[in-house]
């Protein structure tokens, strides 16, 4: 039986829907559609995409609103369509759950090359989460269910990580005392064929940082300069 993926196209400019339909139906995904940032949020609940296409500029609530709405409830890829070029813009989406950004006007190619990139990439996440022995990992105070999205810091949950931040972690905590390349972080937490700026990394550790600071920590992620990033147990 063939898996038909599903894509939620949020956007109130019906031409960039009828554009966007024109070339997912090409490749083979089922479309759905959402006109404003309150029905996202809806159909996103009824329809469960397998990644969402989000733009930002929208009546009722804007897409920065309704990712984090969908982020309540929902771990699947959103990529933000947005005319901010702006990097204070672009963090602004990837700090309350975003995947990745497009800039409008955009290539329809490029948008179908992002799809397919981030759908692989929860394909292989998927494939190694189902082999993988230990989903579950402790050190020090913190510890980490990758099943559950779950990360508690001295025995409290921490509800506020979003799911990148989570697996970036993860990643971290299964590879404690190495330095790592902000690259070589993209390419394994996000995917080798991920088209975001390294900026994305800094953030999210930035991020990271801010939510688990605790006097209790023996532990931190330590800035190594010129180099990349290290999970340092003290």
């Amino acid at each position: 039986m063939i898996f038909i993926k599903k894509i939620l196209v949020v956007d109130d400019d019906k031409n960039i829907c009828e554009l966007l339909n024109l070339y997912l139906k090409k490749e083979g995904y089922e479309v759905v559609f959402a006109y404003d940032g309150s029905e996202a949020v809806t159909v996103a609940k009824a329809e469960n995409p397998n990644l969402i296409l989000l733009d930002v500029m929208m009546p009722v609530i804007n897409g920065w609103e309704a990712c984090k709405l969908i982020r309540q409830f929902s771990n699947v890829p959103i990529i933000m369509l947005t005319a901010l070029d702006t990097t204070e813009n672009k963090v602004q989406g990837l700090n309350i759950g975003a995947d990745d950004y497009i800039v409008k006007p955009f290539e329809p190619v490029e948008v179908i090359a992002r799809i397919n990139a981030h759908l692989r990439r929860e394909e292989t996440k998927a494939s190694e989460e189902d082999s993988a022995e230990q989903v579950e990992i402790t050190v020090d105070n913190i510890s980490i269910n990758l099943d559950k999205y779950e990360v508690k810091l001295d025995g409290e949950l921490i509800t506020d990580l979003k799911p990148k931040e989570v697996q970036l972690l993860y990643f971290f905590l299964t590879n404690k005392n190495q330095v790592f390349s902000r690259e070589q972080l993209l390419d394994k937490v996000w995917g080798y064929e991920y088209y975001g700026g390294t900026r994305t990394v800094d953030v999210h550790i930035k991020s990271v940082r801010e939510k688990l600071s605790s006097p209790n920590n023996k532990w931190e992620i330590k800035t190594i300069w010129n180099v990349g990033y290290k999970f340092e147990v003290k």
